[in-house]
């Protein structure tokens, strides 16, 4: 008889968003009539920006002829989205790529899900808590992690991000090889300053680890002193792998498209000491389990980088932080206590009255009609806490800041 791959039975219940959904759908159940705002899972809801749209159309049109149709292209991403890529988020930071350095892909969760792949299982794992649940699980997934005991894996070293540290890691007692960092913060919504990520940077070098730098939200940084890029930071490109996406950014969120930098300086070892480029492991991981990303969308995501492009794009993001300051700001205002919202599209708020995430989410479901996320579904530092995110409407933002002030027992 064929047998499972049992580390996923050492996963603790279901996926967060789709345990959200499943006490969503049972409150909608029994509360027909009730008007459900969703500030919980972080979709964007603007439209794609008009630049993008026109993009789309002149490359479905080429696909419907003969002298420009494209079948398979390549697995790492048409040459004219990565040279944009780097023209347009790099070079204006010092940052020089070559474009076999960049990976184009259908997402940032695919990658930083499946980059775990090319690494061996007995690497200790270091990430942040509350953390994105995909780093975790992956690992998991992958025989990683040990057993699960008193709501953590015994093989993860945690760090844990709290009001106490203001959301700032400290870095490892113990030696680590495979550290996840998340900048600007998802969940906490919180940044990490180049001199604190300098000396991550320093510690991957000096104990030959690597650091997988999640940058999605990096357009969202509003204060100037925030690096973007990890690779800002000296020596970077000898230890971090970055992973950027479209979806927040440009509201690809339905088209599927990202891109993950593996410079051709950032090595790892074999069991006999030897070193080894990781551009070319993540290369061959690509070129066998992946066959790139549309045409048509890779069309699409080159146009953000148009003058119009930027334009637009610009203007979805300060639409979205306009959202964010209006929630954090209605949070305050009735006495709670807030983070994030400022650089970043995520509000994190302390749970009044000691209430644990779960309790306040079925609170503020069953007071208020509003969905958020429990801040214990990202780590055991998140207990307590409690996610709300900018993407809705500006309608329903407002209208969901006004059921908290008007509905909501605190």
């Amino acid at each position: 008889m064929a047998r499972i791959n049992e580390n996923y039975l050492k996963l603790p219940g279901s996926y967060l968003f789709a345990e959200i959904a499943r006490r969503v759908a049972k409150f909608k159940n029994e509360n027909p009539e009730a008007d459900i705002i969703r500030l919980g899972i972080g979709d964007v809801t603007r439209p794609l920006a008009p630049a993008v749209i026109e993009s789309l159309h002149k490359a479905v049109d080429e696909m419907g002829q003969a002298a420009t149709f494209r079948g398979y292209g390549p697995e790492q991403g048409y040459e004219f989205l990565i040279e944009k890529i780097i023209e347009g988020d790099y070079a204006p930071r010092g940052v020089k790529l070559d474009v076999e350095e960049v990976f184009v892909s259908d997402g940032s969760k695919s990658d930083v899900g499946n980059i775990q792949e090319i690494f061996g299982i007995d690497n200790i794992v270091a990430i942040t808590d509350p953390v994105y649940p995909v780093y975790l699980d992956s690992n998991v997934m992958a025989g990683r992690t040990g057993e699960y005991k008193n709501g953590r894996f015994e093989k993860i070293v945690y760090l844990p991000c709290n009001a106490e540290n203001n959301f700032v890691p400290a870095l490892p007692k113990e030696k680590v090889d495979m550290i996840y960092l998340c900048v600007p913060n998802n969940p906490t919504g919180t940044t990490l300053s180049k001199a604190e990520l300098k000396k991550w940077v320093d510690y991957a070098r000096e104990n030959d680890a690597i650091i997988f730098f999640d940058s999605a939200y990096e357009a969202y940084i509003q204060e100037p002193d925030i690096p973007h890029s990890i690779y800002e930071i000296e020596g970077a490109k000898e230890v971090a792998i970055e992973f950027r996406s479209f979806s927040k950014t440009a509201g690809f969120t339905g088209t599927r498209c990202a891109y993950t930098v593996v410079p051709k300086t950032v090595m790892a070892s074999t069991a006999a000491g030897e070193k080894y480029p990781l551009n070319k492991l993540w290369n061959r991981r690509q070129t066998t389990k992946f066959n790139g990303v549309p045409y048509i969308v890779q069309r699409g995501a080159e146009a953000v980088y148009s003058p119009e492009g930027q334009k637009q794009i610009r203007e979805i993001i300060q639409y979205y932080m306009t959202n964010a300051k209006i929630i954090r700001e209605g949070l305050e205002s009735v006495g709670l206590q807030v983070f994030g919202g400022v650089n970043a599209p995520y509000i994190w708020l302390k749970t009044p009255h000691n209430l644990d995430s779960w309790a306040f989410f079925d609170k503020l479901l069953t007071e208020a009609h509003i969905v958020g996320t429990p801040g214990s579904g990202f780590g055991p530092s998140g207990e307590g806490y409690f996610r709300l995110t900018a993407f809705g409407s500006r309608e329903n933002t407002e209208r969901a800041i006004e059921r908290i002030k008007t509905r909501l027992k605190l």
